[in-house]
């Protein structure tokens, strides 16, 4: 069994099973043909034979009635039925002749020939004189050859056909012998062929069970129970070559999982504990940043106080440079304020907030554009926002910042004098939804689309833009918060242009009427 592969064993099977078919084809070819042959002989040889030497006598005999009754009384309608007996003769013959040519009906040749010699003379001698004479002489002529003579070489056109009609029927009778013979051998090819078949597969089925199936069964059953973890168990080797190559194989991976599990074992143990490690030093790191920021308003808020109040006291009683240095001081304490705001809720999300629920995102868009008022009456700005906006699940607050920051950015960056023009859509793709926020405004070069996701990052002067530098790094953590991503459009964003924003949201799994944008 090892010395040959599965395949090969498949290989012999089938040609096993292939062979006995083909001996089982030819058989009940060979049968059939003999069927066939002694069907012909029977149905399209022996009967049209005797049927049509039936008509063939049939017409001699009309004939020899026809000129026996015109002899006698020599009307001219007894000559009738010997014209049609000519005719129907005539056609019998030809018939005859055309299965006598065949060669296979033995003896018709000779039989028809013998019986058209004998038809022949008694039209020389008797059927057509007594016509001609009759005709001429009238019915009681002397000349008219006698009925005796007649009668006699009509007696030799019987036995003529006689001996036709007797060989006929013995050629029938064993052509319907060899019938049976044969309609017995096909039966029986047939049922050798299905007994040969059978036995073929069987015996193929018994070898496959033997030579592959029986060991990819214990190679199953071994490799299952490795899998669930009993890597003590050892791999039977067994089977054909290719099994026995695969067996060797799962037997060494056993044994090298098994080498490898005590690692594995020992890292997963440092692993835990690293883990332990460092969930409490982010624990420590978050309630730090929290706390530091909290600490870090009260003292900010009181440099704000201060510097506002000595702004407002004693603005323009100072020489030009001292005015100058108090705005700096007022002015970066309010954009410290603005950063520390900003980075508390950049640091709350994900980390707090209601627990995720089914969200109409007409209402998040609702929420955004209210928030914005005041900045889209400023500067006039047009917000189409696509009706039926699909059902998501999340944060809707956070939903909410995520698209009052987009939208925001859109009208805050676009061009002087230019109106701010701002779309928000949403198609559905196969598990997710994909939004879309396209704007008028100046755009981002495709070179800074991975650099504006990042905290901290801005592409213009505060001179030009305020701003923190954390709000599309916001976007993205809120967008990864609940299970999307999001990017700029590389193919369409560029600058003086517009910018395009997509991201995506899974598609709830518990609500299956949610509606396609």
């Amino acid at each position: 069994m090892s010395r040959l592969r599965s395949g090969q064993w498949l290989a012999l099977t089938a040609g096993g099973l292939v062979l006995a078919a083909m001996i089982g084809i030819v058989v009940t070819l060979i049968a059939l043909h003999r069927l066939t042959d002694a069907r012909e002989q029977v149905v399209d040889r022996v009967d049209p034979a005797r049927v049509a030497a039936q008509v063939y006598i049939t017409g001699l005999l009309n004939q020899e009635t026809g000129v026996r009754g015109y002899a006698n009384a020599g009307r001219d309608d007894y000559l009738t039925p010997y014209t049609q007996g000519i005719s129907d003769a005539a056609r019998a013959r030809e018939r005859l002749d055309r299965i006598a040519a065949s060669g296979k009906v033995p003896n018709l040749a000779e039989n028809v020939q013998a019986a058209g010699v004998a038809s022949t003379t008694w039209h020389l001698l008797y059927a057509e004189p007594a016509v001609l004479i009759v005709g001429r002489e009238g019915a009681g002529s002397k000349h008219v050859p006698s009925i005796e003579s007649g009668k006699g070489l009509f007696d030799q056109v019987r036995g003529a056909y006689q001996k036709l009609q007797d060989d006929l029927v013995t050629e029938r009778a064993s052509a319907r012998t060899k019938l049976r013979h044969a309609a017995a051998a096909a039966q029986w090819s047939v049922i050798f062929t299905a007994a040969l078949l059978l036995a073929s597969a069987i015996a193929a089925a018994v070898t496959l069970r033997r030579t592959v199936s029986t060991p990819l069964s214990l190679l199953a059953r071994d490799a299952r129970r490795v899998a669930r973890g009993e890597f003590d168990h050892p791999v039977a080797v067994t089977g054909p070559k290719d099994i026995q190559g695969l067996s060797t194989d799962v037997e060494s991976m056993r044994r090298r999982i098994l080498a490898e599990l005590e690692v594995v074992n020992d890292a997963r143990a440092r692993l835990e504990e690293q883990t332990v490690d460092l969930q409490r030093s982010n624990a420590e790191l978050e309630q730090f940043a929290y706390v530091a920021s909290h600490d870090l308003q009260e003292p900010l808020r009181k440099v704000a106080s201060f510097t506002g109040m000595l702004q407002h006291r004693y603005q323009g009683q100072l020489d030009e440079r001292a005015d100058q240095y108090i705005e700096f001081a007022v002015d970066g304490a309010k954009r410290m304020q603005v950063l520390i705001n900003d980075l508390l809720a950049f640091s709350r999300v994900g980390r707090v907030g209601a627990e995720q629920a089914l969200v109409e995102f007409d209402d998040v868009a609702a929420d955004a554009v209210k928030n914005l008022g005041a900045a889209i009456e400023e500067s006039g700005a047009r917000v189409d926002i696509q009706p039926g906006l699909p059902v998501v699940r999340g944060d809707r607050s956070l939903l909410s910042a995520l698209l009052q920051n987009l939208i925001g950015n859109a009208i805050k960056f676009c061009a002087e004098g230019t109106t701010p023009e701002v779309k928000v859509r949403a198609v559905r793709g196969e598990s997710d939804y994909v939004f879309t926020v396209s704007d008028n405004g100046i755009g981002i070069a495709p070179r800074y689309a991975d650099r504006i996701f990042v905290i901290f990052q801005r592409l213009h002067p505060k001179e030009d833009f305020s701003g923190t530098g954390i709000g599309l790094a916001m976007c993205r953590k809120i967008v990864e918060f609940h299970g999307g991503h999001i990017w700029l459009d590389g193919e369409e964003s560029a600058e003086a242009s517009g910018a395009t924003f997509h991201f995506t949201l899974p598609i709830p799994e518990d609500d299956p009427g949610a509606h396609d944008a």
